[in-house]
C-alpha cells in the first residue's frame, strides 16, 4: 500500500511538500496549499495518520523514505521544498539527513530533538491514558484545541483524526517523537534550512532549535512571537508568508524574533 498524497498545482514549477504533526493529517495545510497556489504542492498523510492509517507501524525513518520516494517520482526535477511541523518536522529533519539531495529549502518549526524532561514525561504518560478514554468526547476535544490553541473551525477534522487513533497507534508515534534526536550525518547537510518554534514553546523544543540551527551549516533560527506549538493553525497568513520568503530567499516577516 502506498502513502496517501494530495496533489495540487501540478503545472507549477516547484514542488514545496508538506508534512502534518502527529495525530493530525494532511487538512491541516489546507490554507497554506490555498495561499501558495502558485507552488506545486504534495501533502502525505503520514504512516499511521489520515487515509494512511493502515500502513504501519509509523518510524520517522520509515516516514522519511517513503517522503523521499513521493519527493524523487512526483515532484519536479526530483527535488522539493519541505516545510514541517512537530512530528513532520522530525521526519524532514530525518530526509535531510539520508537524502539531502532531494531537498532544496527547509522550514521546520515545533522539532523536538532532546530528551524530555521527567516531570513532563510524567506529565504526557497521564495524558495519554486519559486522552485514549476521552478521545472521542467532543468536549474533550474542544478543550485539547484550546490547550494547544488550535481555531474551533478545525474541530471537524480534527475529531476526525482523533476517532482514527488507536493505542498502538498513540504508542508508535509517541515513542518515536520522544526518541527522536539529531541524525547522524544531519550536520553535513548544505540545505537552506528554517528552524522555528513558537514564542510559547516548552523549553526542550526551544533548546531542540537552537541544537538544530547549530548543527545545521545554512540555517537560521526564529521564533513566533506571541504564539504557540501550534503557530502554523493559529497564524496560516503569517506562516505562508514565512515559507514563501524563506523558500525564495526574501527578507522574512518582522514578526519573527531571535
Amino acid at each position: 500500500m502506498n502513502l496517501y498524497f494530495k496533489e495540487t498545482g501540478k503545472n507549477n514549477s516547484e514542488t514545496i511538500v508538506f508534512l502534518h504533526a502527529g495525530m493530525s493529517s494532511g487538512w491541516m495545510w489546507d490554507k497554506h496549499v490555498e495561499s501558495l497556489k502558485d507552488y506545486h504542492c504534495l501533502v502525505p498523510d503520514l504512516p499511521e495518520h489520515g487515509k494512511s492509517m493502515e500502513i504501519k507501524p509509523f518510524t520517522i525513518e520509515s516516514a522519511a523514505n517513503e517522503i523521499i520516494g513521493i519527493i524523487k517520482e512526483r515532484a519536479h526535477g526530483g527535488k522539493a521544498h519541505i516545510v514541517g511541523l512537530s512530528l513532520g518536522a522530525q521526519v524532514a529533519v530525518q530526509i535531510l539527513s539520508m537524502a539531502p539531495e532531494v531537498v532544496d529549502h527547509a522550514v521546520i518549526t515545533g522539532t523536538l530533538a532532546r530528551e524530555v524532561g521527567s516531570g513532563l514525561s510524567i506529565f504526557m504518560n497521564i495524558f495519554y491514558k486519559i486522552y485514549m478514554r476521552l478521545k472521542d468526547v467532543d468536549f474533550f476535544i474542544k478543550m485539547g484545541m484550546k490547550a494547544q490553541s488550535i481555531p474551533l473551525k478545525y474541530f471537524e477534522d480534527v475529531k476526525k483524526d482523533t476517532k482514527a487513533s488507536t493505542w498502538s497507534s498513540l504508542n508508535n508515534i509517541t515513542r518515536e517523537n520522544r526518541a527522536f534526536r539529531i541524525p547522524e550525518n544531519l550536520c553535513r547537510s548544505k540545505n537552506r534550512v528554517l528552524v522555528l518554534m513558537g514564542e510559547k514553546e516548552v523549553k526542550v523544543v526551544y533548546e531542540s532549535a537552537l541544537d538544530l540551527n547549530k548543527c545545521l551549516p545554512n540555517s537560521k533560527v526564529y521564533k513566533a512571537a506571541n504564539l504557540g506549538h501550534t503557530w502554523p493553525l493559529e497564524s496560516p497568513e503569517l506562516f505562508s508568508n514565512v515559507v514563501m520568503a524563506w523558500i525564495n530567499d526574501n527578507p522574512l516577516p518582522d514578526t519573527l524574533k531571535l
